[in-house]
């Protein structure tokens, strides 16, 4: 499948909007009432009627979209950051998540709309789901790292269910008994170390005397699914996912509760950056759990031998059960997968029975680039970065965020299925900085389409893993950092290896998505990376400093952190060696990282060994070289720590 170049895609993209081509993509809402930007990102269909609701991220609304005019109807706004939506089981109430640290879920009748109420939650809420009998609904509080229960007779939140990492996309079997909650990037320790042949190795990393090939399916690192059993309100199974599983986006239970289908990337992170083809460092996989006996069953990949497919996001089946559909967000696409297909392949080569695919058992599946061939159709998409999918009838709508438009395929004809998107609101060029978080998500970039820088920042963050790069030499893999702040905290990288930000985005675009720099493409991801801003931490109550934070303020100077972590970047942005580094990193110097978010990008160290901010201060703190800690009483340290994660 060949692309033209991105800039190309851009190009064209842009000339399409401003001019409003014979392309499909028609203007449908009045310029003046409208944002900037729109920002499509969840869909809730009303199937028994002909009405969409879809959640514009950066307008702070919600249109509603009427599927047999064609046209948006009418708009509900919303204080703020709309991450989510579902439907009450009559279509009468629409509840609506909205992304910020003191979270809510707004009730909003269909009939008026108008938001009629309003329910707190957690920090940053997502991925609403409503129990089939209409009587809870559930919400992912991605940074509160907690699932929400709410009551829908008395709207009041009953119960709060502690959840692993950012859990960030959730669905619940038809009989309502059981809801999966998946965590969108890995949690715990990068590393597990252990005596082998009177040698210590770091699985998940190297060691001394060079890359190791043993025993390294030992240590599992990977998203996590969580059963929560909604009768007996408890976890009842933890399903992990394959090494390497993170970036997961999508879950969708299927129609007649069997399977669970998770959309994710694999990452193969256990070898040297040295190629992109093949999959050789990320592919793009969806991971099948048996929604019965609560099991793994596989995972198939979703990229083409030669042409990945990039950053899998939202995933549905269809009402009749036919069809999976995955919309693929680097790549501007949707996968249409034969559902029954799918599992009699996955049943007959789990049985040894020849298939047109490579794999001869199923261990085999999750390295098999051909797996899908006969059973999945890639549709490209008229609009740009679709993200949330529904499916009514015959057809599949897709959010997609960059164009502002709602994609629309019609299966119903597998020989003739096409797309077609239609504007949600008026088109504006775009600015250097949306354009940059374009690029960075836009798998185009990339040599065959593997990959977006996205593939390991997500948000502009942390994969969770830990990657040999190039650029030190091989053999020493280290943890993948935020880019937040990163143009106005030089140098850059673990061991501040780059001098510049703007140097590092053309490295990474050269080294990593292996395609020659395009300045054009570097400077716009230069603009959007300036323009992250730091999430408020969950440690704060409304915004401030607990009293424990404040204390720990006055720890944090005393102890000498505030030395070399200065506010109000909290690093001196320069280069030490603390006693940190181990094996042939004895002796090397790492960059002082900012601790603003420090209580998202755990674990720590450059390698992640440490899983927590108490193992950095005491467990890996020999001689007090980093931060004079030894001496402290079990709530000094806490408070100090308290401090450090509510930065």
């Amino acid at each position: 499948m060949k692309r033209p170049a991105i800039s190309t895609v851009l190009l064209c993209f842009t000339v399409s909007l401003l001019f409003q081509n014979c392309t499909g993509i028609a203007h449908i809402y009045p310029p003046e009432k409208s944002p900037l930007y729109l920002s499509p990102l969840a869909i809730a269909a009303d199937c028994e009627g002909d009405l969409l609701y879809i959640a514009e991220a950066t307008a702070d609304r919600v249109a509603v979209f009427d599927r047999g005019d064609g046209s948006v109807v009418g708009v509900v706004r919303v204080p703020s950051h709309p991450s989510g939506l579902v439907l009450s089981a009559d279509g009468s109430i629409l509840f609506v998540t909205r992304s910020v640290p003191e979270g809510t879920v707004e009730i909003i009748n269909t009939a008026r709309r108008k938001i009629v109420g309003s329910v707190r939650v957690g920090h940053s809420p997502c991925s609403p789901v409503v129990s089939p009998d209409g009587a809870s609904l559930y919400v992912c509080n991605r940074f509160d790292n907690s699932l929400s229960v709410v009551d829908l007779k008395s709207l009041k939140e009953t119960r709060k269910v502690s959840m692993l990492r950012e859990p960030i996309a959730a669905g619940i079997t038809p009989d309502g008994r059981y809801l999966f909650v998946a965590n969108h990037i890995p949690s715990g320790r990068r590393i597990a170390e252990y005596i082998s042949d009177g040698g210590i190795y770091m699985i998940g990393g190297y060691y001394s005397s060079g890359y190791f090939n043993t025993d390294r399916e030992a240590y599992s690192f990977a998203c996590v699914i969580l059963v929560y059993d909604t009768v007996y309100n408890r976890i009842v199974e933890l399903i992990k996912l394959p090494n390497g599983s993170t970036g997961i986006r999508g879950l969708s239970v299927s129609p007649d509760g069997s399977h669970v289908y998770v959309t994710h990337v694999l990452a193969r992170y256990l070898l040297p950056t040295t190629s992109v083809e093949r999959g050789l460092m990320n592919t793009n996989a969806l991971s099948i759990i048996d929604a019965k006996k609560l099991k793994y069953m596989n995972t198939v990949l979703l990229d083409d031998p030669e042409c990945g497919a990039a950053n899998p996001w939202g995933v549905v089946c269809t009402e009749n059960g036919k069809y999976i559909c995955v919309a693929h967000t680097g790549t501007h696409e949707i996968s249409i997968i034969d559902r029954q297909g799918l599992h009699d392949r996955l049943d007959n080569v789990s049985q040894g029975i020849k298939t047109p695919a490579a794999s001869s058992k199923s261990e085999d599946v999750i390295n098999d680039l051909t797996f899908l061939a006969g059973l999945r159709q890639r549709i490209e998409l008229t609009g740009k970065g679709p993200r949330g999918v529904a499916a009514v009838g015959s057809r599949i709508y897709i959010a997609e965020y960059f164009s502002d438009t709602l994609g629309i395929v019609d299966i119903g004809d597998e020989s003739r299925i096409r797309a077609e998107s239609i504007l949600l609101g008026p088109a504006h060029p775009l600015t250097p900085e949306r354009k940059g978080e374009m690029y960075f998500n836009d798998g185009d970039l990339c040599f065959q389409t593997w990959q977006s820088c996205a593939s390991c920042h997500p948000d502009g963050r942390a994969d969770g893993l830990n990657w040999d790069l190039l650029n030190d030499g091989i053999g020493n893999p280290k943890n993948t950092k935020s880019l937040l702040l990163s143009h106005i905290t030089p140098p850059v990288m673990v061991t501040g290896v780059r001098s510049t930000a703007e140097e590092a985005v053309r490295s990474g675009i050269k080294n990593i998505l292996f395609t020659p720099v395009q300045e054009e493409a570097a400077s716009a991801v230069d603009s959007y990376l300036r323009s992250l801003k730091p999430v408020p931490s969950p440690y704060l109550e409304r915004g401030k400093l607990t009293g424990s934070a404040r204390r720990g303020r006055k720890i944090f100077k005393q102890a000498g952190c505030a030395e070399c972590h200065p506010a109000p970047l909290f690093t001196d942005m320069k280069k030490y060696s603390v006693g940190t580094g181990i094996g042939r990193e004895m002796t090397t110097e790492f960059d002082t990282p900012s601790l603003v978010e420090a209580w998202r990008t755990g674990s720590y160290l450059y390698d992640g060994r440490a899983d927590t901010m108490d193992d950095v201060l005491k467990k890996f703190n020999t001689g007090d070289r980093h931060g004079v800690t030894s001496d402290l009483k079990g709530d000094e340290l806490n408070d100090l720590i308290e401090y450090i994660m509510s930065l």
